[in-house]
């Protein structure tokens, strides 16, 4: 099985939309996609993202890039597995409730991170 596992830890603009183009990217060639959010990270997940820098996604859209809204649900649609961290909504004290309803995650930890990273898969971190 080939694919990508992506941590993303960082609440920067520019990270948390590069994980989204590699993961969409990898699944638009039939490649597997897991997307994990912890610490900085789960504000991407956030409605609306409370990400640092969030201004480069109208520069982004203007110069004809994928924003972050088409490369999400590009990510959703085109299957991308997405967990977040238990252990990072604890350690940021974010209630699930203030997560995205429309993203279909499962609340997990490192090691089913780790059961989903399957043999031939890259794992990558973006911080």
């Amino acid at each position: 099985m080939s694919g990508l596992s992506i941590i993303l830890r960082s609440d920067k603009y520019e990270d948390a939309h590069y994980a989204l183009a590699m993961a969409s990217a990898a699944l638009a060639v039939n490649q597997t996609a897991v997307l994990f959010f912890t610490m900085g990270g789960l504000r991407a997940l956030m409605q609306p993202p409370a990400l640092e820098d969030w201004s480069r996604d109208a520069l982004n859209r203007a110069r004809g890039v994928g924003d972050f809204e088409t490369l999400l649900q590009a990510c959703i649609e085109l299957g991308a597995r997405f967990i977040v961290c238990e252990m990072g909504l604890r350690s940021l004290a974010i209630d699930r409730a203030a997560l995205r309803s429309d993203v279909p995650f499962t609340v997990a930890g490192i090691v089913t991170l780790l059961e989903e990273t399957r043999p031939g898969m890259h794992l990558l971190e973006i911080s």
